[in-house]
Order: structure tokens, then sequence, then C-alpha cells
């Protein structure tokens, strides 16, 4: 692992120090997963973009999907 300073404000540091006391950890660890569960959203973030993006590039035509309703639906009796 590598040692990295951070500064954070006195209200923050007392929080985070009370959080990781709670779940009985480390300020270090508690920040690590801190970072990992933020980097994993940032990332969903992203392909939501790039799908919302893509989609308003390209939309859905009104009968794209009408082949796949056919064989999706029930049958009738």
């Amino acid at each position: 692992m590598e040692t990295v300073q951070v500064v954070l404000g006195k209200d923050l540091l007392k929080a985070a120090d009370r959080a990781a006391r709670r779940h009985r950890t480390n300020r270090s660890a508690l920040i690590r997963e801190a970072l990992r569960e933020h980097l994993k959203r940032l990332a969903a973030r992203q392909r939501e973009r790039a799908d919302r993006e893509g989609y308003e590039a390209r939309p859905v035509g009104r009968d794209e999907f009408a082949v796949w309703d056919r064989v999706a639906g029930w049958p009738d009796e």
C-alpha cells in the first residue's frame, strides 16, 4: 500500500473517526472503502451517461421492437 496525505476539514475528520469506531475499523480502512464505493458510483454514472447519449443520438424507432412483441406475447387461447 502507498501512504498519501489528504487534507480534511475538522468536522469531516471527526465524523470519519466516529464512523470508524462505530464500525470497529480504522480511519484508513474507512476512507479506502468510501473511496472504492464512490469510484463504483462514478463508473455507474458514466455508463448511464453513455447509454443516455447513445439513445439520444439514435432514439428507439416506433416499431423497432414490434417483432419481439409478437414473440414475447402470451399465446392466444
